[in-house]
């Protein structure tokens, strides 16, 4: 069971929203620059966990209808002193805005799985992004650029971490193994991953080193979910702001679903929410025993606050 979902969502979408190309955001007129608390960071440490997914993920989209557009992931994970440790990713979702040249997240989505991934350790943070490039582009572009270099200013120390996934590797290097041709580079079968920093201030990308660990993805649970959780993004983030004390679980079934629940002033008293794709199903939970409700409003914030008056009303 995931507990105590905290209230700062908003923050987070702002933090996760990026601008790919120029764009209102990249031409703004800038803050003083703060001087950071990190240093420059001299590696990206990957979890074995995380490598798999970026690997598997990449060749899953290459295989399907969309394989020519460009895909990403958001990086969260631990920024210390000199490194920043990987240790989740969070997919661009069904509900990007993609293409040929650009891939722009789902933002909402991604506030609301890194509200569920930080449970597992309060300091875990945005750390970067990684996306794809269709062709053998293999840094981040001019367009890129010009939209980190704000974007920067909202991560921890001021610097993000920034990869690059093509299908350029060398045949020589295909195998059943990943190697490291060079420091900031990985490549297993036809797949690359370049990595690079950016650091507020600076005018260019630089070469990040990647090192690999034993670890988990602490996110691969939610990606048989995400397809739900992008469908009721919008409104789950803005229950989460306003009821701290609600619960989230991934429900293993087919397909997978998500589980709200909002505890109740009663003694093991409590109204849940499950979700699957379109469907809402609304339960009131009573001594351990579950009775359906019917709000009359499938939208779940309406549907939770109506199913609450409700019961205030009741004897």
């Amino acid at each position: 069971m995931l507990h105590g979902l905290v209230t700062s969502a908003r923050q987070l979408i702002d933090e996760v929203r990026r601008s790919w190309f120029l764009g209102a955001a990249a031409t703004r007129p800038e803050p003083p620059v703060q001087p950071p608390a990190f240093a420059p960071l001299e590696r990206i440490v990957v979890t074995d966990g995380v490598g798999r997914t970026l690997f598997e993920q990449f060749a899953n989209h290459r295989g399907g209808p969309t394989g020519k557009e460009e895909t990403g992931w958001l990086l969260l994970g631990l920024r210390e002193a000199r490194q920043a440790v990987c240790l989740a990713t969070l997919p661009a979702g069904a509900r990007s805005d993609a293409g040929v040249a650009h891939i722009r997240f789902n933002a909402e989505a991604q506030a609301v799985g890194s509200q569920i991934v930080r449970l597992a350790d309060r300091r875990l943070t945005i750390l970067g992004v990684v996306h794809t490039h269709p062709g053998s582009l293999r840094h981040p572009s001019d367009g890129d650029l010009r939209g980190d270099r704000v974007w920067v200013r909202n991560l921890r120390g001021q610097e993000g971490v920034f990869g690059i996934g093509t299908a350029d590797a060398p045949k020589e290097l295909a195998g059943m193994y990943a190697q490291q041709p060079r420091p900031n580079v990985q490549c297993l079968g036809t797949l690359r991953f370049s990595w690079y920093s950016l650091r507020l201030g600076e005018q260019g990308y630089r070469p990040l080193p990647v090192e690999m660990t034993l670890g988990p993805d602490l996110a691969r649970s939610l990606y048989p979910a995400w397809p739900t959780l992008e469908e009721h993004a919008e409104r789950l983030e803005r229950l989460i702001r306003q009821q701290a004390g609600l619960q989230v679980d991934i429900v293993h079934s087919d397909p997978p679903a998500l589980s709200l629940r909002l505890p109740l002033a009663g003694r093991d008293e409590a109204l849940r929410v499950l979700l699957s794709g379109t469907e809402v199903r609304y339960y009131v939970e009573r001594g351990g025993d579950l009775f359906a409700a019917h709000p009359g409003d499938d939208r779940i914030d309406r549907g939770v606050y109506l199913l609450l008056a409700e019961l205030a009303g009741a004897p």
